[in-house]
This record gives C-alpha cells, structure tokens and sequence, in this order.
C-alpha cells in the first residue's frame, strides 16, 4: 500500500488486534449486552435526547454517568485526569461497540471530546481539577462560543468583547449557531481582548458559567424541527480572570487545539459505515420504478458511488490509526476526515430520499414511515455538519495548502 494524503510510509500498516484488546471488546459487547437501555433507535443526526424534553436529557445524563462508572468513558484520557490511559486502539474499539450497538449518544460529548482534551492540554491545576470530573459524569454540559453573526467561516473576524475590570473580565456581544445552549452549564468561548491586534492576536479563549448574570439564550428551531441551536447574548457579564486558558490575547492558539478535536469528533468513520449499512438495508426492502430497488440502474448507479467512497473513507481512517499507532504525524488527516464524512454522510441520506420517492416526506409518527423518519431529519442535519467545524470550503484550502503545498487561492 502507497503513502496516502495524511502522510507516512503505511508499508508496514499492521492493525491486527492484540489478545489483550480482542478480550477488551469482548468484555464491552458482554457489558453492553446486559447494561444497553432496551429502547431501539436509528442513529437520526447523533442525537438521542430532545431539547424539549427534560426527561430525556436526565436519562441522557443518567447514560453517561452509567458508562463512565463502568470505565467506558473518556478511555484515552490519562489516568490523572479520571481516564484510563487507553491506547489508541481500544479508543476505536469503543467507539465501533457503541456504534455498532446503537447505544445512545452521549450528551457531554463536546466536554468529552472538545474542551475537555483542551483543558488537558492547556489548562491550569485549578481549572482542571474543578471541571474534568465533573465532565466525566455529564454533571457539567457545555457549549461552544465561536460563532458569530457576520463572521461565517472567519472565525478571526469575532467581535465579542472582554475588557479587563480589575479580577474580571466584562464580555458583551453576541454568539451564534451555538449547539445545546438552552442546556449548558458552561460555555468555552472566544473573546476579543486587544481590539487593536491584528484579528488573529489579541484573542483569548475564557470559560463562562451559563448561570452568569447577563447572559441570555435564545432557541433557533432549525428545519428538523429541534431547537439544536441558540444565539447567545452577552450584556456586561462578569467573568473571573482565572477562567483564562493559556495566555491572554493567545486564544487563537487554543482554538486550534479544540478544532482540531471538533474536527476529529465530526468524523466518525464508523458511524457512517453504520449509516451506509442502514442504506443498504433500505434499498433490499423497497421497490424503485417497479422492481426492488436494487435492480434499478440509477439506484445501483448511485448505491455505487456512495459505497466506494464509504470504503475509501474507511481504509484512510485505518491509515491514520496506523500512523497514530506508529508515531506518525497526523499531517492534515483530520481535514480530511472531516471534509469525507460529513458529505458522504449527507449524500448517503440523498441516496435514500431518492429510493423512499415522495415516502421520504414522512416524518417519525407518519402511517407507512420508514426507520422511524430518520432519513429526512439526517439529510437535513448532516447539511449542518458540512458547514459546522469549518465548512468544506475552509477544509478543501487546508488539504490544497497545508497538504499539497498549493499556493494560497489556487
């Protein structure tokens, strides 16, 4: 096998899993076997818990805390900070079992996978030993204060102030497309603290407890029907200098760390494999223009495409798994993974809306549904996924420039 686009030699790419990891997933399936909540699902855009719905959200809770009680919960963090140290390979373990299982999201994943690794990485003693645990057990939900209004994909451009007062920092401003919100507790954000810097100095990157005076949370309902979103105001908010990561009028550098996480977490490989699986599933039971839809040439024309890069997607992720194991540079994998995905994940769901006709209107409670209306509700959100985390746009210009040495605008 040849070098592929993140870089490394993959001659000596060997994933063949030890005793020790193959016994780790068998002890997983026999725990999920006995402790998986009984209610089936579709995987419907990642989540299983309804903003709406209280209830949900503490089962949510209640899930993670479970998981995290038996060990299966932020593996691969040192063991210091409440992990396990896992290798690199029982982090994949992990992560297909749940998948392959259907077990219900968790819903401190952005703490678990975004400012949680940051904290670690960038944080202080105090700050990570007042927010780790409580992440492990989904006692604290966060959000992520990056967006603005008018800066789309250049994030440098935010507007959102914080001027020191004395042990405080005062924010004003405006965040928005800021997921889970309305259920937060704290929020990682980007503020401007040297308005006089160049766009990408004079950034900081703080902590704010949701609770804060001066804080208001507005819901956006987005076409799945779901509030997943809310714009964020900040009126004169008092936010304590010690919740500070990194040095001040540095944040940029911190961003790039957590974007880097975000990145990994949108691209989860073995959840579109899943995905596609479903796909498959769909086409062997449905009817296209009178024959099954499987035997229909458009329909295979287009199951075609999808399954070819479904196994393209999966071999380059085995590739950067090895490279991990080896102690290679990552060089621009998660870009990838995160520009593959996320429209192969929406394009899958096209592919199904096509075989489903005019049945793929239908919604979740509708006569005659199919997989309890996941698929437009997917389509639908996973056109988000392509824009969240640095639209594909902003990921094809890291590839051609950080990648393959193209030229800036080429």
């Amino acid at each position: 096998m040849t070098a592929g686009a993140g870089g490394g030699d993959t001659s000596d790419m060997d994933l063949t899993h030890s005793a020790e990891d193959e016994a780790f997933r068998r002890e997983l399936k026999a725990w999920l076997r006995k402790h998986l909540p009984r209610r089936s699902r579709y995987v419907d855009g990642g989540d299983d818990f309804s903003y709406d719905d209280p209830r949900r959200v503490t089962a949510a809770r209640a899930w993670q805390h479970t998981l995290y009680q038996a060990g299966y919960v932020a593996i691969g963090w040192p063991t210091e900070f409440g992990g396990r140290g896992a290798s690199i390979v029982r982090q994949t373990i992990l992560s297909e079992e749940l998948i392959r299982n259907r077990a219900p999201s968790l819903i401190g994943g952005m703490g678990l996978q975004m400012v949680g690794p940051t904290l670690i990485r960038h944080g202080t003693p105090a700050q990570q030993q007042e927010h780790l645990p409580k992440i492990l057990v989904a006692d604290e939900i966060w959000c992520q204060g990056y967006s603005e209004p008018g800066s789309g994909s250049d994030l440098a451009s935010l507007r959102t102030r914080a001027e020191i007062d004395g042990d405080f920092f005062i924010v004003n401003g405006q965040k928005v497309w800021t997921s889970a919100a309305q259920l937060a507790d704290w929020m990682f954000c980007l503020v401007r603290t040297d308005p006089s810097a160049p766009k990408h100095k004079g950034i900081s990157y703080i902590l704010i407890d949701m609770k804060t005076p001066g804080i208001t949370v507005r819901p956006l309902r987005q076409m799945t029907g779901e509030p997943g979103f809310s714009e964020v105001f900040f009126n004169d908010v008092r936010v304590p200098r010690t919740n500070l990561v990194g040095k001040l009028n540095e944040g940029w550098n911190v961003a790039n760390s957590t974007l880097q996480f975000e990145r990994n977490m949108l691209a989860s490989t073995t959840r579109t494999q899943q995905r596609m699986n479903d796909l498959v599933a769909l086409t062997q039971r449905r009817t296209k223009n009178g024959v099954k839809a499987t035997r229909d040439p458009a329909v295979r024309q287009r199951m075609a495409d999808v399954l070819i890069r479904t196994e393209a997607m999966k071999y380059h992720a085995l590739k950067q798994l090895s490279d991990e194991i080896h102690g290679r540079p990552p060089g621009i994998g998660a870009s990838i993974n995160k520009l593959v995905t996320t429209e192969l994940n929406h394009d899958i769901c096209a592919v199904a809306l096509e075989v489903l006709g005019s049945y793929g209107q239908l919604r979740r409670d509708a006569p005659h549904v199919e997989d309890k209306g996941s698929w437009p509700k997917d389509h639908m959100f996973t056109l988000g996924l392509v824009i969240g985390g640095g639209t594909s746009q902003i990921q094809k210009n890291i590839i051609s420039e950080r990648g393959l040495g193209l030229p800036k605008g080429s």
